[in-house]
């Protein structure tokens, strides 16, 4: 049985991602900041008759916790086959349903250290740190969860829909987050390894006051297809279906 890290697994896509790769008969870790809240999600799948999962106390914004992480799930098994970098936090505030966005000249640095502590810094703490395990997969995968909002590419043609959208400190936070999705496909290009940052469509969660217009369901089926995939599938690449639906390929 084929071992999952899903960081954030405790609700929205996370948790149906979890729900969904169990189904497929893989064992999922399910990383949770709160311990708590991730037994309560646990125990939600096991009602569903899904037992291949288990909650794992990560805050990716701590190296201690993170660490312990990986001694924990070490002490399990010696291999980890998927790792999914899905925890992440937009750092927006809500005026009823209006997002206050971010803007360059108005957000000070405190926020941006808030948001690229978790998006950035914490796919990073959390990758170096189960790296060893992945190495002993046969199909070792990485995804890590971004959004098209990070794309400059799109974000810089004044006719893409989204232009006028512009969030400072989210926005660029995953844009750092796809650059270190492209050094760290190539450090591994010579390898099993298959590393892709992969958008989900704009879903309604928590995340973004369920202001988005899919479902967890279909968010959480779009970035498992490149979870899962075999050897012949593509490595160092962005992909969101709500800005491609043919190929799902975005640029960067």
């Amino acid at each position: 049985m084929k071992k999952v890290l899903i960081t954030g697994a405790n609700k929205g896509i996370g948790f149906e991602m979890a729900r969904q790769l169990a189904r497929k008969g893989y064992y999922i870790y399910m990383g949770t900041r709160d311990l708590k809240n991730g037994s309560e999600a646990v125990k939600k799948l096991q009602e569903e008759g899904i037992n291949s999962v288990e909650a794992i106390q990560l805050d990716v914004t701590d190296a201690g916790s993170v660490m312990s992480a990986r001694e924990q799930i070490g002490r399990k098994t010696d291999v980890l086959d998927i790792l999914i970098n899905n925890a992440g936090i937009n750092g927006i505030e809500f005026e009823g349903d209006k997002p206050l966005m971010h803007t360059a000249l108005g957000t000070g640095i405190a926020k941006y250290k808030e948001v690229y502590e978790v998006n950035v810094f914490g796919v990073i703490r959390t990758t170096q740190a189960f790296i060893d395990l992945l190495q002993k997969s046969p199909e070792p995968r990485i995804v890590n969860v971004s959004s098209s909002q990070g794309s400059l590419t799109l974000h810089s043609d004044p006719s893409y829909k989204y232009y006028h959208a512009k969030g400072a400190v989210y926005q660029s936070s995953k844009s750092a987050l796809n650059m270190y999705t492209i050094a760290l496909a190539f450090e591994l290009r010579d390898t099993n390894f298959k590393v892709n940052a992969v958008s989900p469509p704009s879903t309604a969660t928590d995340f973004n006051h369920h202001l988005g217009t899919s479902s967890v369901e279909v968010g959480a089926e779009h970035i498992l297809r490149y979870a899962i995939m075999d050897n012949d599938g593509p490595t160092g690449r962005f992909f969101c279906l709500d800005n491609n639906p043919e190929s799902g390929e975005i640029p960067w």
